[in-house]
């Protein structure tokens, strides 16, 4: 006895709700997207908190008044802030290497369009 092709059933999206390809421009919608923003949104947050560590970390520098371990605190702090950022640009970097070795196309990973 053959089972049907939807045995299980199919899970369709909610009207009005783009998902999958877009026909005109072959960009990627849905979940895609989504992580696309989120991924963004990530990197703006990581950078606004670099940014706030670093002011927070040369105001323990100047308000330090010569202590030793403060100073090296606020240094660290300052190292460390820098390290995120440039782990953060390195990123992008790495993924346009990628894309141009796989793909051709720098932006193939960070904004993946389909084409026919």
């Amino acid at each position: 006895m053959a089972l049907p092709a939807d045995v299980i059933g199919k899970i369709s999206p909610l009207p009005g709700m783009p998902v999958g390809i877009n026909p005109t421009t072959g960009e990627l919608t849905g979940l895609v997207t989504m992580m696309n923003v989120i991924l963004r949104l990530l990197l703006i947050v990581g950078g606004i908190w670099a940014l706030f560590n670093i002011v927070l970390a040369g105001m323990g520098f100047i308000g330090a008044g010569g202590d030793p371990k403060k100073v090296a605190s606020s240094w660290a702090k300052i190292y460390w802030s820098f390290i995120g950022l440039l782990i953060m640009v390195s990123a992008f970097l790495l993924a346009a290497i990628i894309g141009i070795m796989l793909f051709g196309n720098p932006t193939a990973i960070l904004s993946p369009k389909l084409t026919k």
